[in-house]
């Protein structure tokens, strides 16, 4: 790997990291502001409606993911001619599957919402409301991910930071406006919330076909290049359906079982999730477009040491982040909220812990798709996490239990997917099981043993008080960072993780003197 792509990916991670750590804030604060003017009720109707129509994602993730291996890879060849032909092909798919989506959304999506969902009789028009936006959302997102994919092929961070913070600042807007309005707030709120979409699915095109010559390609259809990206998307689409099952799907399920109260408290878990999550996400994105053309290269050495850095340092950064908060969750919501659904709390905790497994899973899965060999990998993995939805329903439906148990038992399936994942990927790319064990496994536990012991202790032994708070959070984020270091880093990365801090610190003295 060169000292170019090293500045490349420092650069697009101190980028994406500056949108997150913005955009996390206000959007944290929109949920809070969206759901006190909502309701409880109102917020888990608009979580569980968007999400019949969003168990069509599978559709859309299958595709996404195979116009961004597509685009990444001719990207890495250099083929203007190629770039373009699949460019055109890619967006006639897309084209297609919002179509498939608008169909399926106005027949067996409408009738389930009408017939199945328990959703109070008084709040049944504004949810269709609610419904009706969601679908023509669903179908503008699936025309927008040819160009979100060439931004990141071409590794223009800072497109997706500068958009991202327009959006963020426009849902505040949203939800500032909730507060004023007269009419039914569920539905204005679905009303604008599409329409902040269309604006920036306006700005993502104008931006791509100013920047990227490939994105100015008229719709097309090219035999050889549209049977090679459907068949990719084809076998990937087993391991997005699973993926859409577990999380809409599960969302469903909760409503069928528990009534919308459940799904609010679900939906805030999952805000704070995806605050969360995007640390880790900003780092993987920044990262994964150099996986894929190292491959292309056949620079398997660099393909190698970016996927266990990429494995280790966003296990790590996640950690960083959900220990404090799954010690203190019930403060951090009750300052946050105010008012509290019913198992928000634990649905928050155990969510984090998911979290920290799926940082591991991205890495192999875009190093398998770079490979492009992928029918085995997403037969068996996406058949492991099938398993969740129905292993969920039957025991929701055959015994008496928390709603809690969804979250574990996902869990478990993940901890089985993993496995498989490691063992079917790191072969094809020529990369020891051995090496990923002591290189990435192995650190990354011993990190998760070590570092949550001060804080168990001191939320043992010391009395509940905000004073406790600050003291526990602070020796949580103390401990991940020194367990991180001094026993998750080899001696390489510590000596340059020192050489940039000590580099900081003569910037920062220089600068005062």
């Amino acid at each position: 790997m060169t000292s170019e792509n090293n500045k490349r990916i420092a650069k697009n991670t101190l980028l994406l990291y500056l949108r997150m750590l913005f955009t996390m804030v206000i959007g944290l604060y929109t949920s809070r502001v969206v759901l006190n003017t909502l309701g409880v009720t109102d917020y888990g109707i608009y979580n569980v409606v968007g999400g019949v129509i969003a168990m069509l994602g599978f559709l859309t993730s299958s595709m996404a993911a195979a116009s961004s291996r597509f685009i990444t890879y001719d990207l890495g060849k250099g083929d203007m001619t190629l770039m373009k032909r699949t460019f055109g092909n890619i967006k006639s798919i897309h084209l297609i599957l919002a179509g498939v989506i608008l169909l399926f959304g106005e027949t067996v999506g409408l009738w389930f919402v009408l017939n199945k969902m328990q959703i109070p009789a008084d709040r049944m028009t504004a949810a269709l409301w609610v419904y009706q936006f969601s679908v023509l959302t669903s179908m503008l997102s699936v025309v927008s991910v040819p160009y979100n994919a060439a931004i990141i092929a071409h590794e223009q961070m800072k497109a997706f930071a500068y958009i991202g913070i327009v959006d963020a600042v426009l849902k505040l807007g949203i939800a500032f406006f909730l507060l004023m309005t007269p009419y039914d707030k569920l539905i204005v709120y679905a009303i604008l919330f599409f329409f902040v979409q269309v604006f920036i699915r306006i700005i993502y095109g104008f931006y791509c076909t100013k920047h990227f010559e490939e994105t100015k390609t008229k719709y097309s259809f090219d035999k050889k290049t549209f049977k090679e990206i459907f068949s990719f998307a084809t076998w990937t689409m087993n391991g997005c359906l699973a993926g859409v099952g577990a999380t809409q799907g599960v969302n469903i399920l909760l409503n069928l079982f528990f009534g919308p109260t459940v799904n609010a408290a679900r939906g805030i878990a999952v805000e704070v999730q995806a605050g969360v999550q995007s640390f880790c996400y900003k780092f993987q994105m920044a990262l994964n477009p150099q996986l894929t053309k190292c491959y292309a290269q056949n620079d398997l050495p660099a393909m190698h040491s970016l996927l266990k850095i990429s494995s280790r340092f966003s296990f790590y950064l996640l950690l960083f982040l959900s220990l404090p908060i799954i010690f203190e969750a019930p403060l951090i919501l009750k300052w946050w909220l105010g008012t509290v659904p019913e198992h928000t709390v634990n649905f928050l905790r155990l969510i984090l812990c998911l979290t920290l497994l799926l940082a591991l899973s991205n890495p192999l899965v875009v190093s398998v798709h770079s490979t492009g060999h992928i029918k085995r990998f997403q037969i068996i993995e996406g058949s492991v996490l099938l398993c969740i939805l129905p292993i969920d329903y039957l025991i929701l439906k055959l015994f008496d239990v928390a709603p809690e148990i969804v979250f574990c038992v996902h869990i478990f399936i993940e901890v089985c997917a993993q496995y498989a994942r490691m063992r079917i990927v790191l072969p094809m790319i020529k990369m020891q099981i051995s090496d990923y064990l002591k290189d990435v496994i192995s650190p990354i536990l011993k990190v998760l043993l070590i570092s949550p012991i001060p804080s168990i202790v001191l939320y043992l032994f010391m009395e509940q008080s905000v004073s406790t708070f600050w003291v526990i959070c602070t020796i949580s984020l103390l401990s991940v960072i020194f367990a991180s270091y001094f026993i998750g880093c080899n001696n390489k990365e510590k000596a340059f993780l020192k050489n940039k801090l000590s580099l900081t610190l003569q910037r920062f003295t220089n600068k005062i003197n």
